[in-house]
């Protein structure tokens, strides 16, 4: 996992970006945050590179950064930080997470294609625009975020909670929804199709879905898949 180092600015208690030292190694060395760090266009820089330059990149602290541009597919990320990170036109394939913090992050205009994400954060995320489609995304959190126009379609939920999730024109179609929490949720134009929502969780009740998808007084259908 990556280092809790504290900004060495004594006041600050953001957590320090991570040091890519002369060897080309992520340093746990004590470092500024990127609030403070002196050169923060090189140290981006020297992150960038390290990341274009590995495949694998473990224990990554980059909380705050805006990740722009870069290509990003094949890449597999262990017990990284992007919290508070903003990810603009990222289009990658086969990105991979394991046990990584996306906390409080921005996905705008990303494409994660047929991307693997497992015991992974996403709390309280915004994201606009952004397809994670056609992926494995197992035991995951998105409890809070904000979703609009988006996509899961086609991908694999097992476990992952979106409780108190806004999801607005977000589509969840082909997607295996076994004990994944929906619990709470804003909805607009959200689209379940072809999806095993009987297995999910939308309720305290457990398995049943919305009560304005389960014949309510609104005059909603009867029939789930009616209402889909």
């Amino acid at each position: 996992m990556f280092a809790l180092n504290k900004c060495i600015v004594r006041a600050c208690n953001n957590l320090a970006v991570s040091t890519i030292d002369e060897n080309g190694i992520i340093s746990d060395s004590k470092n500024y945050c990127l609030d403070h760090i002196p050169n923060p266009g090189k140290a981006q820089q020297n992150i960038f590179n390290y990341i274009q330059n590995h495949d694998t990149i473990t224990g990554l602290n980059v909380t705050g950064m805006t990740i722009s541009g870069i290509d990003l597919s094949n890449k597999r990320f262990i017990g990284c930080n992007f919290m508070h990170c903003t990810f603009k036109n990222i289009h990658s394939e086969n990105f991979k997470s394991i046990m990584s913090m996306f906390d409080f992050a921005v996905f705008a205009d990303c494409n994660f294609l047929k991307c693997s994400m497992k015991f992974s954060s996403f709390a309280g995320c915004k994201c606009s625009h952004t397809l994670f489609t056609d992926s494995d995304i197992i035991q995951s959190n998105f409890n809070g975020i904000q979703s609009l126009q988006s996509s899961f379609d086609d991908s694999d939920l097992y476990n992952s909670t979106f409780v108190k999730a806004k999801l607005i024109n977000t589509s969840f179609r082909n997607c295996n929804l076994k004990k994944t929490s929906f619990f709470d949720i804003t909805k607009e134009n959200v689209s379940f199709k072809m999806s095993n929502t009987r297995e999910a969780i939308f309720d305290e009740k457990g398995s049943e879905l919305f009560q304005d998808l389960n014949g309510g007084s609104d005059g909603s259908p009867e029939n789930v898949e009616d209402a889909l």
